[in-house]
């Protein structure tokens, strides 16, 4: 037994000092991407600039539980609002569509269109898989280098993030919360601003896919 309580120590040791590292990289992350993107968020439809393109990205339509995503929702119906007030003049919904039975464009497409968007105004890109693909595709296969960015308020500073560090002139509006936020979004967040610091300082990563070059207001809509 006294052979094996110096190992043990260490042992505990050498996790209490992974998690305090763990812990320090989570805090450090969240730091970072808060404070680089808090001026270019907003939440005053008033205050917000023009620009050519928002950029919706897309996420399902229904939750988990059933019913209507409100997230969903939410990005929608901001996405209309600042298209009525002219602080875009085109929407680029970009989202996941990698199986034959699960398409986001297209879906938000349609309810776009069922509230009035005209259909020459709203462009989709089908490779949006993650955020990082969507921003990143919107400079490179659609050619912007600024736009605004739709969605909500602690998923855009991560989305900011990424556009600011790659010299995207991005800025962001909040479409809300709204009651689909919880704990486990929350801790996913928190740990996807991980994800994207590490990805952009550390790894360089770039999107799965990206293709010809669309020019939006040039080619015709996708």
């Amino acid at each position: 037994m006294g052979v094996r309580l110096p190992h043990l120590w260490l042992t505990l040791k050498l996790i209490l000092l992974l998690i305090v590292s763990i812990l320090t990289l989570t805090l450090l992350c969240n730091f970072l991407v808060s404070r680089a993107t808090g001026s270019a968020l907003y939440s005053n439809l008033d205050a917000l600039p023009h620009r050519q393109v928002g950029v919706l990205l897309g996420t399902s339509k229904y939750s988990r539980q059933g019913g209507l995503n409100d997230h969903y929702r939410l990005r929608v119906d901001a996405a209309i609002e600042l298209f009525n007030a002219r602080k875009i003049d085109y929407i680029l919904i970009s989202g996941d569509n990698s199986t034959p039975f699960y398409d986001e464009p297209t879906t938000i497409r349609r309810d776009l269109l069922q509230n009035g968007i005209p259909a020459q105004k709203i462009y989709r890109d089908y490779a949006g898989f993650r955020t990082l693909d969507s921003i990143l595709r919107a400079h490179h296969v659609f050619e912007l280098d600024s736009f605004t960015i739709i969605s909500q308020a602690p998923h855009s500073k991560r989305a900011l993030y990424i556009a600011i560090n790659h010299d995207i002139e991005a800025v962001a509006f909040n479409a809300g919360d709204g009651n689909n936020t919880d704990i486990s979004n929350k801790v996913r967040e928190i740990l996807a601003r991980v994800l994207a610091v590490m990805e952009v300082h550390l790894f360089n990563t770039g999107p799965k896919f990206l293709g010809p070059t669309i020019e939006i207001g040039v080619t015709p809509p996708t």
